[in-house]
C-alpha cells in the first residue's frame, strides 16, 4: 500500500504493475515514466522491460504475488485505486490472477476499491465470471469521443459504481451517462501536456449535473499536476458517487 496524492482515492494496491499504449490518452503516460526513474533506482519490482514499441524499461507486465494478499492486513478502512500502475485487464494478465485480485476484495469489504482499465472489450467479457460486492466500484478511461465504446461496455458490468475516467481529456466529449453514477474529469500533466479547453470540461459538467451524476473535477493539468489548480467556475468539484460510507481521509 502507498498513500497517494490522487485526489479521488487514498491509497494504491499494485498486485501487477507494467502495461503499454494502446490510445492517444496513453502518450504522456505519467506510469511509464515513473517505471523507468524506477528501474534506474533499482526497484525490484520494476526490472522487467515492456516492448520498446509500445512500453518502456521498467513496464513490462509483472505480477506480483507478494503483495495479492496485502489489503488483509490493512485494519484501517482504505478507499484503495488497484493498479495505478498497470492495467488489471491487460490481455497479459491472466484470468486466474485476476479472479485472486476480485476475491481479495470480496474479502475486505471494509476497503472500497477503485478499478479502472482502458481494456473494456476485455472487461467486459470476464465480467460474468466475476464476483462484483458493492465496495468494488469498476470504471474505465475515455480521452475523447473516439473512446466512448468504452462507456458503452462498462454499462454490461454488473458494478454497484460504475464511474468514468476522462482524463487527460484531449478534445469535446459528449457521453451517455445511462447507468453511470460518478464522472473524473482532468487535463493531462507533465513536460508535453496537451491543452484542455475549458469549455470541455464546463458541458462535461453540465451533462452529469443534468443526469444526476457524480462529477469530479481532477485538474486543469500543466508541466506538474496541481500547476493550474482546480476550480472551476469558482469551486472545486469533489462530488462521490453513494454508497461510500466514509470521505476520503477519515479513518
Amino acid at each position: 500500500m502507498a498513500a497517494s496524492a490522487i485526489e479521488w482515492t487514498e491509497v494504491t494496491w499494485n498486485p501487477t504493475t507494467g502495461c503499454d499504449r494502446t490510445s492517444p490518452g496513453c502518450d504522456n503516460c505519467y506510469a511509464l515514466v515513473l517505471a523507468k526513474r524506477l528501474k534506474a533506482m533499482g526497484q525490484p519490482k520494476y526490472q522487467n522491460d515492456g516492448d520498446p514499441r509500445r512500453s518502456g524499461p521498467g513496464f513490462g507486465i509483472t505480477l506480483h504475488e507478494d503483495l495479492i494478499e496485502a489489503p488483509h492486513r490493512w485494519t484501517s478502512r482504505r478507499i484503495v485505486f488497484v493498479n495505478s500502475m498497470s492495467d488489471l485487464f491487460h490481455d497479459e494478465v491472466p484470468e486466474s490472477f485476476i479472479r485472486r485480485v476480485f476475491d481479495v476484495m470480496v474479502a475486505t469489504p471494509r476497503h472500497t476499491y477503485q478499478v479502472l482499465t482502458k481494456r473494456s472489450k476485455r472487461l467486459a467479457r470476464l465480467a460474468r465470471d466475476l464476483p462484483w460486492p458493492p465496495n468494488v466500484w469498476m470504471g474505465v478511461s475515455v480521452e475523447n469521443q473516439n473512446y466512448t465504446f468504452r462507456a458503452d461496455h462498462l454499462r454490461e458490468v454488473p458494478a454497484a459504481i460504475r464511474f468514468l475516467s476522462v482524463e487527460p481529456l484531449l478534445g469535446p466529449v459528449t457521453l451517455t451517462l445511462d447507468r453511470l453514477q460518478w464522472v473524473i474529469v482532468g487535463g493531462e500533466s507533465g513536460p508535453r501536456a496537451r491543452p484542455v479547453d475549458p469549455r470541455w470540461v464546463e458541458a462535461i459538467r453540465d451533462q452529469c449535473t443534468e443526469a444526476g451524476v457524480s462529477f469530479f473535477f481532477k485538474q486543469w493539468g500543466g508541466r506538474t499536476p496541481k500547476a493550474n489548480g482546480r476550480s472551476l467556475s469558482g469551486r472545486t468539484w469533489d462530488e462521490m458517487p453513494r454508497p461510500l460510507g466514509f470521505a476520503i481521509g477519515a479513518r
